[in-house]
């Protein structure tokens, strides 16, 4: 009876940590995911890709704001010798030994509706010829101007459609990744948390077929069993040894792939805690649709790919045919010996053009550019189109799957125990001599594989709810959508 109450006591520990000791670190599931979120590289890059995207929105918000220059020669001192063409066609080689400064302050201001640009400009120039002891000055006031082009592609516009979307969809796309570290850390954790039970099943096997390989021979030198239940039971003994060892080093190996993904640092060994079975949450496929595509990137995709389509067409008929643009300015100019008279009375300076292009034969160029680009547009429909009817399709699935896994979880938690208390029945039955070694085996096996099964079943589920997580972006628990400082 005391044997068979160490037996008992054994094997109703095994789902406990096999380390309890002081260097052991206890974490849940949670713990892991939220170790994974703050210190992974995966995190790490997320981050970094979600800041590279913030400032590529601001580069494209710049676009629309004024601009405002300044550039120069300072300064333009030059003495050479160069080339002077005379009035009879022979050339002069003249010593040139000046200064040629200047500064320019530019402002433009780009026009969305149109297009078009507005600009305006201030100069000075310095010019003083050190051989002749000679200093006159350029400038320009001010001068002002629009230049607008004509039945051409309008890329402000559509950026300003397009962008918005592209900046959106990362936002999106950073809580995903972060979703995402959750499913895959997941794994690790579970790829672990059975290492760990595999372990601990070994140990304890080996510990009980030991023992109850001591009361066999005790039986069999008693004449009460065979030679072959000994040899039996030492093999089993073998094989469970070995159990030990292969759990050790899988529980080794598996323990250092979750501190790599996880970035966790230190020595101490890792003891999981087996997660719970249930989560307080109802979910319904028109529930997670809804948040999918209220919430997830691909479907800001869809909505951009579209986008992006028109805008390829509107490209193309905006390079096809007649091209022109209309230029004019107004400002004023003089030349002066010093600074102040510059600015004396200067010179009305104004410009007006048109300049175009007009294909006169192209051999169908514009044509093909304008159909491909429909074409395209078409084809980009039909993808999207696609693409929605595989997103519906999958978080259907998804749901129907993780309501699937609730219902497994128990199923599989009652085949647990049931194996559990079978293989006690068994193993006290064999140690008072009412069952043959076979049947103990067959007890032994199933009792293995229904704790194995049960970690297999909540790896299951918890992926299941991780997954419907990343597929919504909607926090089924807190009834509320998935957000990231």
């Amino acid at each position: 009876m005391k044997y068979l109450y160490i037996v008992i006591c054994i094997f109703s520990g095994i789902k406990a940590s096999a380390n309890t000791g002081g260097d052991t670190v206890r974490l849940s599931l949670q713990q892991v995911v939220d170790m994974a979120k703050g210190n992974s590289i995966a995190a790490k890059q997320a981050t970094t890709a979600r800041e590279t995207k913030y400032w590529q929105w601001r580069t494209f918000k710049s676009n629309y704001q004024p601009q405002l220059s300044l550039s120069g020669i300072l300064p333009g001192y030059s003495k050479t010798t160069q080339p002077v063409l005379q009035p009879d066609g022979t050339i002069i080689f003249q010593p040139v030994h000046n200064d040629n400064s200047s500064l320019q302050l530019d402002f433009s201001q780009s026009i969305t509706a149109t297009g078009g640009t507005v600009y305006g400009t201030t100069s000075m120039q310095r010019f003083y010829d050190f051989d002749r002891k000679n200093e006159l000055f350029n400038g320009v006031p001010y001068a002002i101007g629009y230049s607008q082009p004509l039945f051409q592609f309008n890329a402000l516009q559509w950026d300003k459609k397009i962008e918005p979307l592209k900046f959106n969809e990362s936002k999106q796309a950073y809580i995903e990744s972060q979703e995402q570290i959750s499913i895959t850390v997941t794994g690790y954790f579970f790829d672990l948390l059975l290492a760990q039970v595999n372990y601990q099943i070994a140990q304890t096997n080996f510990t009980n077929t030991e023992k109850i390989l001591t009361i066999a021979k005790v039986k069999f030198d008693l004449g009460k069993i065979s030679k072959n239940e000994i040899l039996q039971l030492q093999l089993e003994r073998l094989n469970a040894q070995k159990a030990v060892g292969t759990g050790k080093r899988d529980m080794e190996i598996a323990t250092l792939n979750l501190r790599t993904y996880t970035g966790a640092e230190g020595e101490d060994k890792i003891s999981l805690e087996l997660p719970g079975a249930t989560i307080n949450m109802e979910v319904s496929a028109d529930k997670v649709l809804t948040e999918a595509f209220a919430n997830r990137s691909d479907a800001i995709a869809f909505v951009r790919k579209i986008a992006e389509a028109k805008r390829d067409v509107a490209k193309a008929r905006g390079q096809s045919g007649l091209v022109a643009t209309l230029t004019a300015n107004i400002g004023f100019s003089n030349t002066a010996r010093n600074i102040p008279d510059v600015y004396r009375n200067p010179q009305n300076q104004q410009l007006l053009q048109l300049q175009f292009s007009i294909p006169v034969l192209d051999w169908g160029r514009s044509k093909s550019r304008v159909k491909t680009a429909q074409a395209n547009e078409q084809f980009i429909e039909y993808a999207v189109e696609q693409d929605k009817q595989t997103f519906k399709q999958q978080i259907v699935t998804q749901v129907t799957l993780f309501n699937m896994m609730k219902d497994q979880l128990v199923f599989t938690a009652q085949a647990d125990s049931i194996a559990s208390e079978k293989y006690k029945i068994a193993r006290d039955r064999y140690v008072l001599g009412d069952l043959s070694i076979t049947d103990l085996s067959i007890a032994f096996q199933e009792n293995d594989q229904a704790k194995r099964d049960y970690v297999a079943a909540l790896r299951d589920f918890w992926g299941a709810y991780y997954q419907l997580r990343y597929l919504s972006l909607y926090d089924f628990e807190r009834k509320e959508k998935i957000n990231y400082k």
